[in-house]
């Protein structure tokens, strides 16, 4: 395939590191002028200072609405906007706080319905525009160990449905992809939480896999990158005729036939 972004533009929320980082880099090689975002400029600097292509760099806080509109202030418009800021972290059910509710809520479903809301207007306006939303296996297959992720991540693939009814027959596409369990260094930290940290990291994996998501049909981590091919795809004019959905980048987690 011959993905052209050129004279596109793409914003990736927490973009610093791991996937959205790889996210960065795909589109950035695919031509697309790409925004780097995160809340450290420092970080987003060195991110910037990683990837080849047409980038910029701007730090703001993007799950609250202050930080959303010093972003927009920045970059008015963009032709591709992809969520990808989210958190994670493993606590059993019955402890999980409101605060902690509140906080899952407002950054991983809250920061994207705000980011579309203030971005989805142009693309219509001019008639192509992409959104895109990462996901993950968690929004079908709750983890008993976060169902509080499990349950934002199942709002998302929900706000991506609605905005793509809400954008219907405008040249502008909204999906979510779904990412299964994916090599990045909060995922190591995550592993040590639920395996013994004395472990190398290739034998905590394994044991990880092993116990934790036995149903991976790989085997293995995903890599970055192997998410950002999927968000690269989505992102271009080949994907055109693809929308409202929830696509899927889990090496085979999710044990159904669709999402």
């Amino acid at each position: 395939m011959n993905i052209d972004l050129h004279g596109k533009s793409a914003l990736v929320t927490g973009s610093t590191q791991g996937i959205g980082l790889a996210i960065a880099q795909g589109l950035a090689s695919a031509g697309a002028r790409v925004i780097v975002n995160g809340r450290s400029q420092d970080r987003v600097d060195a991110a910037v200072a990683g990837i080849d292509g047409d980038v910029i760099g701007i730090a703001a806080d993007v799950s609250n609405a202050a930080g959303a509109q010093a972003l927009l202030d920045e970059v008015p418009d963009v032709d591709i906007l992809v969520n990808n800021l989210g958190i994670f972290g493993a606590v059993p059910a019955r402890e999980i706080t409101d605060e902690q509710w509140r906080t899952y809520f407002e950054v991983n479903v809250l920061a994207a319905a705000r980011l579309i809301r203030l971005y989805l207007p142009g693309m219509v306006d001019r008639g192509w525009g992409r959104a895109l939303q990462i996901a993950s296996d968690s929004a079908i297959v709750t983890p008993a160990e976060m169902i509080h992720y499990g349950v934002s991540k199942t709002a998302l693939l929900a706000l991506s449905r609605g905005f793509a009814k809400d954008a219907a027959g405008s040249g502008v596409t909204v999906n979510s992809v779904i990412a299964g369990p994916t090599h990045t260094a909060g995922v190591e930290d995550f592993v040590y939480q639920l395996v013994d940290k004395s472990l190398p990291w290739d034998e905590a994996q394994r044991e990880f896999m092993r116990l934790h998501r036995p149903q991976s049909l790989i085997q293995r981590l995903i890599e970055p990158e192997e998410i950002a091919n999927m968000v690269v795809y989505l992102a271009s004019p080949l994907a055109s005729a693809t929308t409202g959905g929830a696509l899927r980048v889990d090496g085979g987690y999710v044990d159904a036939i669709l999402p």
